[in-house]
C-alpha cells in the first residue's frame, strides 16, 4: 500500500474525480464503466502532465490516480451515509 503513495498524482486524481462526478451525475451510462474510464483518463492526463513522456511510472501513476479518484468518491459517499445510493 505504501508503494501506491509514491505513484498517486494529486493533480491527476483531482481532475479524474471532477470528471467522474460529471459522468456519474449528468451522463446516462452504467456506473460499472466509470472505473475503466477513470483509469484510462488518468493515464492520458498523467502522460500530458509529464510532457507526453510515457514510462512505466507514468502509466502506473495515471492508473493509480484514476482509480484512486473512484475510490475516494465511494469513500466519501459511504462516510456521509447518503440515503440515495445512486449519488
Amino acid at each position: 500500500m505504501e508503494i501506491l503513495n509514491d505513484y498517486i498524482v494529486v493533480l491527476v486524481m483531482a481532475i479524474c474525480l471532477a470528471i467522474g462526478y460529471i459522468i456519474k451525475h449528468f451522463l446516462p451510462m452504467d456506473n460499472k464503466w466509470i472505473p475503466l474510464i477513470m483509469g484510462c483518463l488518468g493515464v492520458l492526463i498523467n502522460v500530458w502532465v509529464n510532457a507526453w513522456g510515457f514510462t512505466p511510472e507514468v502509466l502506473l501513476g495515471g492508473l493509480a490516480s484514476g482509480l484512486a479518484a473512484t475510490g475516494a468518491f465511494e469513500m466519501v459517499r459511504n462516510l456521509v451515509g447518503s440515503e440515495n445510493k445512486d449519488v
